[in-house]
């Protein structure tokens, strides 16, 4: 199936979802939410479909929003979609500081900071209630912890203190370090949580675990890598369960409170670009699993992406809605991917709703690997982001630039979807690394069927590398095994995501360093190294860089892990000013509906300043968060890195209706809620990802003008 082409201007590829029809469905809201409309009690709201049964903000008056207060949290990295219940906003800092707000006011409730913390991303946390009893759960770092939310202290008979440590119960074969960064759901009295790993081994093994919300106790454990005799363990080379790692649960999950359903989008397994040592599809990894939620039971799955050599994790939580096919209602869950398809499920059978067939894809040409010779792939919809980066869809916004992207394209392998990376050869991955779809969600119209997603539509490039040798405590080959991934064998990384590490011991005092490397930071786990590992990785960092160290140079050949080749790092594929190497849209806002598969309409969504100056506006840019949808029909989306805009847009036709500056980019997801009689979104914003902004974060609110007393 071909890619859509776009420009501009809107498409209309479907006769467009009329206004009432969209009001209507939102109306008609979920009968089974846990919460009041006025809240926004629950991370990506009720079945995780962004939505909210509020409708005093609406298209004819939403031009009018302003700023109704601000509440800055100070530098680093904020991705936290707040919660909302009884007026009160519990969000985070950066420093993983846990903070009440009045939701009216921004004022200060409380702020707590946790006993022990990193400075990973916290997106979001989970209240829990019955009765007068409360508790506001926030995963940070290794740690689940349980506060009173009315005091932010932690709460004593949770766990050890009140809080539960994630590293505690894995196998003797499983390592690497743990860290929460999507907040767990709920079950009646139970907390349900996944964790992030390292992209390379050693991984810790996924995992999903429910907890009592009372106690802290253990209640059941699903394997998303099953133990040897388990089912699924058949998809496995013979003895590659003992040391397997990853194929966990980042982003999050559903829960289908109705039938104590959750849904568990899976990653990939380690090594993320090489897996010769796990030949075989790998379940569960890159797998939507379909669990009971009293018991843990697996009810159904489906292999989304076979033997993941290209980390196609499954980036967002699945959404819940209803869909009309053959006449009649089905409940149906959708899942979208970083390769830019969307996968739609029966509820409870697990039966795709589109026609899905195996369609090979390019072998892997490194010696040893295995890669699967096809994979899934839907009829309908078609895909959200493109897939097949070829020459004539190269970047012309010069012509110095279109030179220069065309002698690169020329030297490296694009063969379309599922391409896996080569030694020493440049592969081109599109959609990159981050997507097509992140960690921000969708939204949908619960009523209607129809679906918003936001995509990255920008190409990545990547290649491995056959691994040297030393001992496995150096500072070369700890450095390779753990850090080359993601800062590159020539330490210059792809900022400002993955920081560039030359000259890194003189611009960082080594007592920074160590901290970097031992509490985590953004998007990089705690290593559980000891002093002298530490010690190694500094030093190894004070030479040469680009792998002329001496200690790399005196090494001999050797084997990694079990591994002969390792990833070199992610890069994205720019021209020399650092813009996409492909034509735009390099970011797009969709709406999909999903009773036919058949889209709604699709915009560009964002701009760089510099070039709209020049008169290239509404290219799209790379884009973190999603979108919201209310009951009135509007469409509020931040997102977008480089312009610093907060965006509301009219659900049926995609029109822009209302924009606004903020103080940082918007790469968070919005909430809307009431209090004080007003109807309030807010979002958080953070500098961390556009280099040239001055760094901060912070939430804020916007509201029409309140009523003259």
């Amino acid at each position: 199936m071909s890619d859509i082409k776009l420009t501009s201007r809107v498409f209309r590829l479907v006769a467009a979802v009329g206004a009432a029809s969209l009001v209507a469905g939102a109306q008609a809201q979920l009968a089974d939410s846990a919460y009041p409309g006025k809240d926004w009690a629950i991370y990506g709201g009720a079945e995780g479909t962004h939505f909210s049964t509020l409708s005093e903000i609406n298209t004819a008056n939403v031009g009018r929003l302003a700023q109704a207060w601000r509440y800055d949290t100070g530098p680093g990295a904020l991705q936290t979609s707040p919660l909302v219940i009884d007026g009160i906003l519990y969000g985070m800092t950066p420093t993983q500081e846990v903070i009440a707000l009045d939701g009216a006011t921004g004022q200060l409730r409380w702020r707590t900071k946790l006993p022990t913390s990193d400075l990973q991303p916290v997106r979001g946390l989970t209240m829990w209630r019955d009765g007068g009893e409360t508790r506001l759960f926030v995963g940070a770092g290794p740690w689940l912890n349980a506060l009173d939310p009315a005091t932010g202290k932690l709460v004593p008979g949770f766990g050890d203190a009140g809080r539960v440590d994630l590293r505690a119960g894995f196998d003797p074969g499983s390592a690497g370090p743990v860290a929460m960064t999507s907040p767990g759901v709920l079950w009646h009295d139970l907390i349900i949580v996944g964790f992030r790993t390292t992209e390379g081994k050693p991984a810790a093994a996924g995992v999903i675990r429910a907890y009592d919300v009372h106690t802290g106790a253990l209640r059941w454990s699903f394997h998303a890598i099953p133990r040897p005799n388990e089912p699924g363990s058949e998809t496995w080379a013979e003895g590659s369960l003992g040391t397997a790692g990853g194929a966990n649960n980042w982003t999050g999950m559903t829960v289908d409170t109705r039938r104590g359903i959750v849904f568990v989008p899976t990653g990939s397994a380690a090594d993320d670009f090489y897996g010769a040592d796990r030949i075989g599809p790998n379940l569960y990894a890159n797998s939507l699993v379909a669990l009971d939620a009293g018991t843990g039971k697996r009810l159904w799955h489906y292999q989304i992406v076979h033997h993941d050599i290209l980390d196609r994790d499954l980036p967002s939580p699945p959404v819940l809605l209803t869909v009309r096919r053959g006449g009649k209602l089905v409940d149906a869950v959708a899942q979208a991917t970083k390769h830019g398809d969307l996968f739609v499920f029966d509820r409870v059978t697990g039966q795709p709703l589109f026609p899905t067939e195996e369609r090979p894809v390019p072998a892997s040409l490194t010696p040893g690997e295995q890669s699967w010779p096809t994979q899934p792939k839907p009829a309908a919809p078609a895909p959200f982001a493109r897939q097949s980066l070829t020459a004539d869809l190269l970047t012309t916004r010069t012509p110095e630039a279109h030179a220069a992207v065309v002698e690169t394209f020329a030297r490296a392998r694009s063969e379309g979807p599922f391409t896996p990376v080569d030694v020493d050869r440049k592969t081109i991955i599109f959609p990159g690394f981050d997507g097509g779809a992140e960690w921000g969600g969708q939204a949908v119209d619960p009523a209607r069927g129809v679906f918003f997603i936001n995509a990255n539509d920008v190409p990545w490039i990547g290649s491995l590398a056959k691994v040297t040798a030393g001992d496995p405590n150096s500072g070369a080959v700890l450095y390779e095994r753990s850090c080359a991934g993601c800062h590159g064998l020539d330490r210059q990384g792809s900022p400002p995501e993955f920081p560039s590490l030359q000259g890194i011991v003189g611009r960082k005092m080594e007592r920074e360093i160590i901290t970097a490397i031992t509490g985590g930071k953004g998007r990089m786990p705690a290593f559980d190294f000891d002093q002298q590992q530490q010690l190694a990785i500094v030093n190894y960092l004070r030479g040469p860089s680009g792998g002329d160290n001496r200690e790399m140079q005196q090494a001999g050949p050797r084997q990694a892990n079990g591994q002969d080749y390792i990833f070199t790092g992610y890069q994205r594929f720019v021209d020399p000013d650092g813009y996409p190497a492909v034509a735009p849209p390099w970011g797009t806002l969709s709406a999909i509906d999903l009773n036919s598969g058949k889209y709604v309409w699709r915009v560009p969504l964002g701009y760089y300043p510099e070039l709209a100056a020049t008169g290239l506006a509404n290219t799209g840019t790379e884009n973190y968060g999603g979108p919201i949808l209310t009951a009135s029909g509007v469409l509020f989306i931040g997102a977008t890195v480089f312009d610093r805009v907060f965006r509301a847009f009219d659900a049926a036709r995609g029109a822009l209706l209302w924009s606004a500056p903020l103080p940082y980019s918007g790469v968070t997801t919005p909430v809307t809620y009431r209090a004080g009689g007003r109807q309030f979104v807010v979002i958080g914003t953070s500098a961390y990802r556009d280099p040239k902004a001055a760094p901060g974060s912070g939430y804020v609110a916007f509201a029409l003008p309140a009523a003259p007393r």
